[in-house]
């Protein structure tokens, strides 16, 4: 049982600290591919791998309806509404708001983990996000100036949102692999893309895929970020709890800051650390008091 929660907790880190980097690459290709064309190319790409991963693999697949359900909504809330939102808000805002507003996702996992899950919500918990809310206010509050900036941080928090929906929906999936559920998921989300890529093939087709900048940013965001850390991510869930596996999100604002800051000269303020001590606080404290993640254990050895 701890060497599945120390795995899951590599896990999660690791897939914590792709994505950090991920906000600044979106940051540097965003003006070349328009958000919803860049998510729908990261898919396609991410397929690629994951469809060769999983026949390497010699993945076995069956219908489970119930299940299937429950991944059609993942691929609808968590791979499709959040990216898209992500993508877009991190355009309108920077790299540095970007990595810290959805690090506030612990919270909302706490909040979804409750309501849906069952997970036990007490007072430490509520406390702790309504520390995540007001670190936020701290970050973009002072910053929130022009409707591009206001509509970004708007985007950003129902990337937050969506994102720890489908984290608590994963859990809730019974039969299926962390890989088969990330495929899946995957192939929703590019049928749901499909028609707004049709509607607009001259976004598409203006993009300069020779670009240097082009191919590193979509292999990036399509193999590492999209295919490799969603499968890590999905694994380090089935065994840590909502609650607890919010805590891996405190590296992704913590790469994401420090690389925007290294690569693209986004500048540090007062405020931007006191929100993001305020949001590491919230998500420390809420992990701190949270012993579900044995039950989350118990769960995950008994599948196996």
């Amino acid at each position: 049982m701890k060497s599945k929660r120390v795995l899951g907790s590599i896990e999660l880190s690791i897939a914590a600290v792709i994505w950090g980097a991920m906000f600044v690459v979106v940051k540097i290709v965003v003006d070349e591919v328009h958000p919803i064309q860049l998510v729908w190319l990261e898919y396609l790409i991410s397929l690629v791998f994951l469809i060769g991963y999983s026949v390497i693999k010699g993945e076995k697949w069956h219908i489970n309806w119930p299940d299937l359900k429950l991944i059609f909504w993942i691929g609808i809330i968590g791979n499709t509404i959040s990216l898209v939102a992500q993508e877009m808000g991190t355009g309108l805002s920077n790299a540095q708001t970007g990595s810290v507003i959805t690090s506030t996702i612990p919270a909302f996992m706490i909040i979804f983990g409750w309501l849906i899950l069952k997970e036990r919500l007490d007072k430490v918990k509520i406390f702790s996000v309504i520390i995540a809310i007001l670190g936020v206010v701290m970050i973009v509050g002072l910053k929130m100036t022009g409707s591009n900036v206001v509509m970004g941080v708007m985007l950003l928090v129902l990337t937050a949102i969506t994102w720890a929906l489908m984290s608590v929906l994963v859990k809730k999936v019974k039969t299926y692999s962390s890989l088969q559920i990330t495929i899946m998921s995957t192939v929703v989300a590019v049928v749901t893309l499909t028609p707004f890529i049709l509607s607009d093939t001259a976004s598409l087709t203006s993009i300069n895929f020779l670009d240097p900048k082009v191919i590193f940013s979509l292999l990036y965001i399509g193999a590492v970020s999209t295919a490799v850390a969603y499968v890590m991510w999905n694994k380090g869930l089935k065994v840590i709890s909502a609650s607890s596996s919010g805590l891996f999100y405190l590296i992704q604002p913590i790469v994401g800051s420090f690389l925007g800051w290294l690569l693209l000269g986004e500048q540090i303020s007062v405020g931007f650390i006191i929100g993001s001590a305020m949001i590491l606080a919230s998500v420390w404290i809420s992990v701190k008091f949270d012993d579900s993640d044995e039950e989350a254990l118990a769960s995950a050895g008994s599948l196996n």
